[in-house]
């Protein structure tokens, strides 16, 4: 069934009209008198109850805690169709007289409370507030609250805001396997390429190839043509690590091929949910030796159920567009599976160009094949809306242990801006190892600090960092809650060792070099210890548990690779730690636009 768009504009009871005076008055106008209780597209129903409208008593900028406490606005989208649907819901500007200045979105904050569980309260700086699935016969509620926001200083005397809600309905997804999905389209910014008789590759700037799959954003590169499997990457590194010792090349053999098929806790495919289920365990992979970008020739085939791509099918992704500005170019430094000669290995810089080298550690993007039987059941395939797999769109996980979760998923955790984490593992058995996304911030700027002003590279409380981490951050509570603080483990193992140009990250816990404490940071060849994302005004630099020798201390920099410097140079801070066994989740989907929220299971 080709799926169907619809937009609803919804004028009367949800216009929303706040008009900012000497007074900072809010009043809510309703449109000739008409209250609209509910309109239906298709199989998709939304509500509004009778009456209801937004009240903001308040006539004063407001902290998070008092717009938490309003009414707000209810409203429901129902899906009364046979099969699953997607749809978002905007917040859209609505005309003004020509008189009227608009009101800047930086001054807004909202929170939309859903199915009961509120959520971040955010600034208005994207209009898409929400985005969601519906399986048949589920409902979804939602009290939307604005208020104005304390944290931002301006004069707005004489402003107006003024917006109209609107719904946007993908109606009547029916499961589609991934290939045939992709085949029948990826958008207007992609196109399909078919010269090559045993690959079909997707090429463009920006194509509709986004999926969500095991925690982690992928990329869709081809579809195999005898089987119809899917290749993937990741669209971030998941870590940054050595390629392997005494400047050898080849991928078999590599510290990275033993990272991403290393099925325990610390590898990446030990970190994907049903493995066996989801992708070609015996996938080969085309590591031949070639700086040529043509396609090359099968001289060395490594069986596999991870590999990386190689500089063929990079190619083949911006075949039709500049290089620049190929979709797999995502402005870091990663490596390609192919090497360029016996000693060196290839990766791409910030500007998608190939490099040589054969010291520096630098960002891995695991890529899989899916099967071909593995189908989409919701998304639209964009980066806001990544398609989502049959069996990995779990609804309704309130009640669930956090630990029975996978790496890469989302957590509402710590305070403000900086209130969202990642679940890393479960290294230490039935808790769950998590880190900040990004790097502490504080008003908008990323905090730096120095490994250890003595220069000491060991990780301890006696440190510079480590002091900090496991003191003013747990109790100044600007970083994380009271209520927080209690879900942490009190003592857990973080691993020490050293790891130089040619030592092997996956050995890390071989070595007696181990602290026992409450709060750390992530270790070189970690899952998650990678820059994930480039959307920052900055990606800033951010320091790791690991030495790279007694006097120089290991870092992830901005452009993803790890380098290594003086303990006393300051850098970002990316605290980790473990929660507790009985943390569960009480909503949310575990991706970045609705991640888990939690509390402690007494």
């Amino acid at each position: 069934m080709k799926n169907k768009k619809y937009i609803l504009l919804l004028i009367a009871s949800l216009l929303v009209v706040i008009i900012l005076g000497v007074t900072y008055a809010w009043l809510i106008q309703t449109v000739n008198g008409n209250k609209i209780q509910a309109m239906r597209v298709g199989t998709f129903k939304l509500s509004l109850e009778e009456g209801n409208s937004l009240s903001l008593p308040s006539s004063e900028f407001m902290s998070d805690e008092d717009g938490l406490k309003q009414d707000g606005f209810t409203f429901s989208v129902a899906n009364t169709g046979k099969f699953t649907g997607s749809y978002s819901v905007y917040l859209d500007d609505d005309s003004i007289n020509s008189d009227q200045t608009r009101l800047d979105d930086k001054y807004i904050k909202y929170n939309l409370e859903v199915n009961g569980t509120k959520g971040n309260s955010v600034a208005l700086n994207n209009r898409k507030i929400y985005e969601g699935t519906l399986t048949k016969g589920k409902t979804d509620d939602f009290i939307l609250r604005i208020w104005l926001n304390k944290d931002v200083n301006g004069d707005i005397g004489g402003q107006v805001f003024k917006v109209k809600l609107r719904i946007e309905v993908n109606q009547e997804i029916t499961p589609t396997p991934v290939a045939e999905k992709l085949l029948a389209g990826v958008g207007s910014n992609g196109s399909i390429d078919t010269s090559d008789s045993e690959q079909t590759f997707i090429t463009g700037t920006n194509p509709n190839n986004y999926i969500w799959y095991s925690g982690k954003l992928w990329r869709a590169v081809s579809i195999d043509t005898s089987d119809n499997s899917v290749k993937l990457i990741t669209q971030w590194g998941i870590t940054a690590i050595p390629y392997t010792s005494n400047r050898k090349s080849d991928f078999k053999g590599s510290y990275v091929e033993e990272w991403l098929n290393n099925t325990s806790t610390d590898g990446f495919l030990g970190s994907l949910r049903e493995p066996e289920k989801f992708i070609k365990m015996d996938s080969v992979w085309n590591a031949t030796i070639t700086t040529e970008t043509s396609k090359p020739p099968k001289t060395t085939l490594v069986t596999d159920a991870v590999g990386m791509i190689n500089l063929y099918e990079y190619t083949m992704s911006h075949i039709n567009v500049d290089i620049s500005t190929g979709y797999l170019n995502n402005k870091l430094w990663w490596y390609l599976l192919n090497s360029a000669n016996s000693i060196k290995w290839q990766t791409l810089d910030q500007n998608g160009n190939v490099n040589l080298d054969n010291s520096y550690s630098y960002a891995v993007r695991p890529s899989i094949n899916l099967q071909s039987n593995i189908k989409i059941v919701s998304g639209t395939g964009t980066s806001d809306n990544p398609y989502r797999l049959e069996g990995d769109d779990d609804k309704n996980l309130s009640g669930t242990l956090l630990s029975t979760r996978y790496s890469g998923e989302y957590i509402s955790f710590g305070i403000g801006e900086n209130n969202l984490y990642r679940i890393v593992s479960h290294e230490n058995g039935n808790g769950t190892k998590i880190t900040s996304d990004i790097p502490l911030r504080e008003k908008g700027q990323f905090d730096s600090m120095a490994f250890d002003t003595n220069l000491s590279v060991n990780y301890s409380t006696d440190i510079t960092i480590g002091s900090f981490l496991n003191n003013a951050f747990l109790t100044s509570l600007k970083f994380i809650s009271s209520d927080q603080v209690k879900m942490i483990e009190d003592s857990t193992t973080w691993y020490l060792g050293t790891i130089s140009a040619n030592d092997n990250p996956n050995n890390i816990k071989n070595s007696n070099d181990k602290i026992s404490l409450k709060i750390g940071m992530l270790r070189l060849g970690e899952l998650m210890a990678c820059q994930q994302s480039y959307s920052l005004p900055e990606n800033p630099s951010f320091r790791l548990l690991t030495p790279y020798s007694t006097t120089e201390i290991r870092d992830i920099g901005g452009s993803g690779d790890s380098y290594y410097d003086s303990p006393s140079i300051q850098r970002g801070i990316r605290p980790a730690m473990n929660l507790k066994s009985n943390v569960v989740i009480t909503g949310g989907d575990g991706t970045k636009s609705n991640p888990f929220t939690i509390k402690l299971n007494n």
